[in-house]
Order: structure tokens, then C-alpha cells, then sequence
């Protein structure tokens, strides 16, 4: 699996209770997710679903190409998915975890990315991190635009200007991105972790971007009042 997501936070400590690690003929299948998590039975329940969701695909997939290869007179490598879940914060209302995910299925290279739940303790809901917010243009305004100004400096970095490029570069929609709450004290949300998965602002090569912004006072306005308690300005 490629190294884990921490978006410049401290990813809290947990044991995995229920870690599941599968090797057939066809694929090689991981899955887990921190003892927090399973501590809440609905939350629990929801990641176990994805689990055997993901690797009933998994099965289906690597065994069809196994036969189409078979046909074709072509070699099979079997086929690898690895998704593991960690604790981004765990506040008195809200655990919010971010996922990291690599799968092979023959390509030319392997690919990972990204994801992120949000667990009202309160409401017992799932949540993205985004519904906290009071509107996606709201969010774009407080955390994307100061986002994609570091991007852009950062693809700079990396890759140089390429005045040219109208495939790259762009400032990505709230939707093609991970959000992450994340907390430096454990009792409140004081930064906004933003990552672009490879393909969303670079090419593979370039690897994904990502990057920590604090909770400011711009981005408190743009949370929704029922949750602002749960936010402080960093």
C-alpha cells in the first residue's frame, strides 16, 4: 500500500481489530480500518459492507480477466486492492478518518487514492466533510481558493510553468478532491486538510497534491452555524 495520508496532521494511534488480508489465485485483497471506528456499531457496520462490497468486485473482476487472458493466449497477474482507514481526529462530537487505496488490475502501474468520512457522534450519521459547510461555493471561497493558489505554486515547484497546459494546472471542483477535518487538540476542528489524487491537477508522474490549511475566520463563516462549536480559529 503507498504510504498513508497524513496532509501535515498527526494521525492518531489505533490498533485495527478487524483487519482482513486475502490472497487467491486471482487477487490479493486488504482492508482495515481503527479500532474507533468499530467501537460504533452503525459506522462498523457501513465499513464492513464497503469491505465485502469492494472485494466481491475485486473477486468478479481479477476472475474475468483471468479467463479473457486465458482465451487470448496472454499472461494473468493477479490483481491487488489494499484500503486502509485512519483516525484524522477524534473530537468529543465528531470522528473524522481518512482512507488511503492502491489497486492493481493490470495496467501499466498500480493506483492509489483517497477518501474521507466524517462521523456525527451526536446524530449517529455519516457525513462527508464537506456538509458542514454551508454551501460547496461557500467552501470553495474559504478553503479551494487559498488551496489552489499553494497548488500552483507547488506544480510550479515540480514540474515548472507550462503556459501551454489546458489539461493540468486547473483549480479542481470541490468534488474531484478529498477534504479532511482534522484537530491539534482533540477538542475541536482547527484545520482543513485538501488532497488531489493523481490525475485530478497532475499527471502520475506527479504524484497527488496535498495540502493543511487552518481554520480561519473566513472558514468559520462558512461553516454551518449548528456546527461552528465544533471549530476553533487557528
Amino acid at each position: 500500500m503507498r504510504t498513508k495520508l497524513t496532509i501535515g496532521m498527526v494521525l492518531l494511534a489505533a490498533i485495527t481489530p478487524s483487519a482482513v488480508a486475502q490472497k487467491a489465485a486471482d487477487y490479493a485483497f486488504e482492508y482495515t480500518y481503527p479500532v474507533q471506528a468499530a467501537r460504533i456499531a452503525p459506522l462498523k457496520a457501513w465499513l464492513e459492507a464497503e469491505k465485502a462490497r469492494r472485494r466481491a468486485w475485486l473477486a468478479r473482476t481479477a476472475a474475468n480477466a483471468r479467463r479473457e487472458a486465458k482465451t487470448a493466449g496472454a499472461p494473468f497477474r493477479a490483481y491487488d486492492m489494499q484500503t486502509g482507514w485512519e483516525v484524522v481526529a477524534d473530537t468529543p462530537r465528531f470522528l473524522s478518518l481518512s482512507s488511503a487505496s492502491y489497486s492493481d488490475t493490470g495496467g501499466a502501474h498500480g493506483n492509489g487514492s483517497s477518501g474521507g468520512l466524517v462521523w456525527d457522534k451526536r446524530a449517529g450519521r455519516r457525513m462527508t466533510a464537506t456538509a458542514l459547510f454551508v454551501s460547496t461555493a461557500a467552501f470553495r471561497s474559504a478553503v479551494m481558493t487559498p488551496w489552489c493558489r499553494w497548488m500552483r505554486a507547488e506544480r510550479t515547484r515540480r514540474v515548472g510553468v507550462d503556459a501551454g497546459d489546458t489539461v493540468f494546472g486547473q483549480c479542481p471542483p470541490v468534488k474531484d478532491v478529498t477534504v479532511l477535518l482534522g484537530s491539534s487538540n482533540g477538542r475541536s476542528f482547527d484545520r482543513i486538510g485538501v488532497i488531489a489524487d493523481q490525475y485530478v491537477v497532475g499527471s502520475y508522474a506527479e504524484g497527488p497534491y496535498e495540502h493543511t490549511l487552518p481554520v480561519t475566520a473566513a472558514v468559520l463563516r462558512a461553516v454551518k452555524p449548528e456546527y461552528r462549536t465544533a471549530f476553533a480559529v487557528r
